[in-house]
């Protein structure tokens, strides 16, 4: 099992930058997949942005590519989301979420962290 807490989120200008950060608990933070997510009120939960067990391989939701980053570090238990170019629309709650497999559908993922809330003013 993984436990995962995110942290880094707050209020932002429009045009500003975030950075995101998931820390892991375990030995076995290698062994999965990392995602992000955000949730806006009132709409669903949305795929943001994924990377692969060694940080190889990344993919972002159309409404981020370009903007927001994914890395990770495997020795630091711990993966970011940079965000740059923030609009009022990324605001939401953003969660971290972890599995074994890769993908970018929310069901892929079995484990989640309870959210960093990320609001950008206009």
């Amino acid at each position: 099992q993984v436990q995962l807490v995110e942290s880094g989120g707050g209020l932002v200008q429009a045009g500003g930058s975030l950075r995101l950060s998931c820390a892991a608990s375990g030995r076995t933070f290698s062994t999965y997949a990392m995602g992000w997510f955000r949730q806006a009120p009132g709409k669903e939960r949305e795929f943001v942005a994924a990377i692969t067990l060694s940080g190889g391989m990344s993919y972002y939701g159309d409404s981020v590519k370009g903007r927001f980053t994914i890395s990770r570090d495997n020795a630091k238990n711990t993966v970011y989301l940079q965000m740059n170019s923030l609009k009022p629309e990324d605001t939401a709650g953003y969660y971290c979420a972890a599995d074994p497999k890769f993908g970018y559908v929310r069901s892929t993922y079995g484990y989640w962290g309870q959210g960093t809330q990320v609001t950008v003013s206009s």
